[in-house]
């Protein structure tokens, strides 16, 4: 089971708090109303089908010893859950991790997940000690791809059909890039 992490205070409106199992009700009734929006670039909405799927994830993330998991967060909005937030495939040895998030639809276009990011960058470079922040978006995800290009990740490439999406089709991903020291050089 992972240490708590207190909870990131990014604005007066938006915090993150690390995923307990008290949020799968939340988590999945979000997911479950907004199955035709979040599905169409989430795979895992598919499978998420009652609760206990959610609670199933939240209890497989806090099973992984802390040295070896990533941390996860919950997007509160005004108090309201609004999405999640953290991080994947951390690389301690090599220092790199990827970020990955999800916001319910009512919540879009209001910078919640632009803070959230730069919110768990300074999160990743300062207290895990991490050098290269890395998200993936589909191709055609131009909300999602849109936070790299406003934080200024560098654009590496296209991984072609890189994610396996709902209906047993692949999408390709855009791969974007960000350094430590790119990060404190730009004044975040």
């Amino acid at each position: 089971m992972k240490e708590l992490v207190k909870t990131i205070i990014v604005t007066e409106d938006i915090q993150l708090k690390q995923l307990e199992l008290s949020d799968a009700i939340d988590m999945f009734t979000t997911i479950d109303r907004q199955r035709d929006y979040l599905g169409k670039w989430l795979p895992f909405v598919a499978f998420t089908r009652d609760v206990s799927d959610s609670e199933k994830y939240i209890r497989s993330v806090l099973a992984v010893p802390a040295e070896k998991g990533d941390f996860v967060f919950v997007i509160r909005y005004k108090g309201d859950f609004a999405g999640l937030i953290g991080f994947k495939n951390t690389d301690k040895l090599n220092r790199k991790a990827e970020i990955g998030y999800w916001l319910s639809e009512p919540c879009q276009k209001k910078g919640i997940i632009t803070s959230s990011v730069t919110a768990v960058m300074h999160f990743a470079f300062e207290e895990m000690n991490i050098n290269r922040v890395q998200i993936r978006c589909a191709v055609g995800n131009f909300p999602s791809k849109g936070i790299p290009q406003r934080l200024g990740f560098h654009f590496e490439g296209i991984e072609r059909d890189g994610e396996l999406l709902t209906g047993d089709r692949f999408t390709d991903i855009e791969v974007y890039s960000l350094l430590k020291n790119e990060f404190l050089s730009a004044g975040h």
